[in-house]
């Protein structure tokens, strides 16, 4: 008999392949739970002789997945809906959510086990979860599950109703569209860069913000497609205006690196995303997103009564 506690033991590497599946968090966790809904109202035709229990699971989560595809546009970053902008240049029309590879908090989808924590934190990174939404729908699954899950082609065409060649073919296919699927963690910012980032972003101090980029840094804004690339053209942006000053910055962890909840007069302003190592290569940061701001445990409001 499968119980509750059976069904949320496999919760969150779930929600880490519905994630990388459909580029949302909030999808993705809708995901889980109507494979968890599914999987429930089914049990009684579970059979372990089969099937584990997780690979069922994983069934059902790649029909979700599969069936949420059918009615839903790509997700992307802002740097590959545009090419790059000027400082000082318009922002254009903002563009809706759906638009955009939304991020995910690193606790609801990377495993506990440090054996598995590297390779899975590195294919939450927004670029690789962008670059995975290029593929068509089933060949995104049998990437995910063979290179990031390590399945072997038996269990995924087990999984998918398929044959063996074919599970390979969409293999190769979906590898020779992207690039390698990480095999070991990067390096990422550390602690003190990120403090001396966070002092000068809310002071203003535009020279030490400007040194802590890497020359090719990329800066994008979403909602808005708008994005600036080089170290250059970020400081001009950062001279023209002083509007972050006074802000304040909770650093938090999202797509396997660090980012802060960014407020604005007591209130939520962005959540915004820093990749690198050792230098600042990206900043992200996803303006008016205080829907986000709960799933981080972010506060909605900084201000106190009395």
């Amino acid at each position: 008999m499968i119980s509750g506690p059976d069904l949320d033991a496999h919760r969150t590497e779930l929600t880490g392949y519905c994630y990388r599946m459909l580029g949302s968090a909030f999808d993705a966790e809708d995901a889980v739970q109507e494979t968890m809904l599914r999987a429930w109202r089914a049990a009684d035709r579970f059979d372990e002789r089969r099937a584990t229990l997780r690979t069922w699971l994983y069934s059902i989560a790649t029909n979700v997945c599969l069936d949420a595809l059918r009615a839903a546009g790509r997700r992307a970053l802002a740097v590959d809906l545009a090419p790059a902008g000027t400082p000082g240049g318009g922002f254009g029309a903002p563009l809706p959510e759906t638009a955009f590879v939304s991020p995910v908090p690193d606790a609801r989808v990377l495993p506990a086990d440090p054996a598995d924590l590297a390779v899975r934190r590195e294919t939450i990174r927004l670029a690789f979860v962008a670059a995975l939404q290029v593929l068509p729908p089933k060949q995104r699954a049998v990437l995910i599950l063979r290179d990031v899950l390590a399945w072997s082609a038996a269990e995924v065409a087990a999984l998918l109703d398929a044959s063996v060649p074919s599970v390979n073919s969409a293999l190769q296919r979906a590898r020779a569209a992207l690039p390698s699927v990480p095999a070991q963690r990067q390096p990422d910012l550390d602690q003190d860069l990120l403090d001396r980032y966070v002092h000068a972003f809310t002071n203003h101090d535009v020279d030490t913000l400007v040194s802590l980029l890497h020359r090719d840094a990329t800066m994008s804004m979403p909602p808005f497609s708008w994005w600036l690339s080089g170290r250059d053209a970020i400081e001009a942006t950062l001279r023209a205006s002083d509007a972050c000053r006074g802000d304040v910055l909770i650093q938090v962890r999202a797509n396997g690196g660090p980012a802060f909840g960014q407020y604005r007069d007591g209130s939520p302003f962005a959540l915004l995303l820093l990749t690198g190592g050792p230098l600042i290569t990206s900043s992200v940061a996803h303006l008016g997103r205080a829907d986000l701001f709960p799933l981080f445990d972010l506060p909605l409001s900084l201000v106190h009564a009395g």
